[in-house]
């Protein structure tokens, strides 16, 4: 039997190639609704998605065929993965793909703000010349936490090793730190850290995890870098401590106003005053949910999928 799958977001294109040479049959489908989707899911074995619409029970209850689902990123947020597994549907994520690049995004975050580049760069491009006020900080000499020590923490840590720095890992699991980074509760980490990484996927513990009591918890005031998702941060929050500077700035890949697919921001007719406060502020860098969206995790990303899915009908 020919193994059927449904693509319903554009990804590099060796996915789709590789997976032709291996002998599956690829089908795309990059507009449809999800209702459209839903009424022809039956018809396949695979589904390969990246964020467009949430895999949820309505729509695993029609996809009666399906074998697998591959998701072209490293979480697996946007899908019912309980209720996927009860139907012994396999779950396929890339987090391998793209950590690499989210390591070197939060480090060039960190060191941009240090170093205030970005604020200078505006400066001088408008006729000013500061140096005083645009006196930075080092790196080395630091504590970096690192909360969620899985594939992207790990890297950032490797990253952080041409630095002199102390880095502390905190995660859920026991025994994942290693040899370049001491993991300790979070209570110590929270003692200890001057600059805070955040590389902790989507779920009912992490949601709204960074709020003022967690902030406050903090021995030292603290710089913050989230490339995870952003409604790990109560933004309001984060406000009112980089105006106490409890926070002494923040890089944020991530907003918790972005949409469920990531592709676009929400917007509604007026800014919330917390998101126009970080748009203000010379401390704040923000970049568009691009820290794993290199051209080289692209093509990585997909040929992590492919690899899988080939491994997947190999047993």
């Amino acid at each position: 039997m020919q193994i059927k799958i449904l693509h319903i977001d554009s990804n590099h294109p060796i996915l789709m190639q590789q997976l032709q040479e291996a002998g599956f049959e690829n089908h795309e489908d990059f507009t449809s609704s999800k209702e459209a989707i839903e009424a022809k899911i039956q018809e396949y074995h695979g589904i390969v998605i990246r964020s467009r619409f949430k895999i949820d029970k309505t729509f695993l209850d029609k996809a009666t065929n399906l074998q697998f689902i591959a998701r072209v990123g490293a979480g697996l947020e946007s899908i019912d993965c309980e209720y996927a597994t009860s139907k012994n549907i396999a779950l396929i994520a890339a987090p391998e793909g793209n950590r690499n690049a989210v390591a070197g995004h939060s480090l060039g975050m960190i060191l941009s703000l240090f170093n205030n580049l970005n604020r200078a760069d505006r400066e001088i491009r408008s006729g000013h010349w500061n140096r005083e006020s645009n006196r930075g900080h080092e790196l080395d000499g630091k504590t970096v936490g690192i909360i969620g020590y899985g594939n992207m923490g790990k890297w950032f840590a490797k990253k952080l090793r041409g630095f002199d720095v102390k880095v502390l890992c905190y995660d859920i699991k026991e025994n994942v730190g290693d040899e370049n980074a001491q993991q300790v509760s979070l209570a110590e980490l929270q003692q200890k850290t001057d600059v805070l990484s955040l590389h902790l996927p989507w779920t009912p513990e992490t949601d709204k995890m960074v709020n003022t009591n967690f902030i406050n918890a903090f021995a030292k005031s603290f710089w913050i870098l989230n490339t995870s998702r952003g409604k790990n941060i109560v933004t309001a929050d984060l406000v009112t401590a980089l105006q106490s500077k409890k926070i002494l700035g923040a890089g944020l890949d991530v907003l918790e106003y972005e949409k469920l697919s990531f592709e676009t921001l929400f917007q509604d007719k007026t800014t919330p005053e917390a998101f126009q406060y970080l748009l203000d502020a010379d401390n704040v860098l923000l970049s568009p949910h691009v820290a794993g969206w290199t051209f080289e995790s692209h093509e990585r990303l997909a040929q992590t999928i492919v690899d899988k899915i080939k491994a997947l009908f190999a047993q």
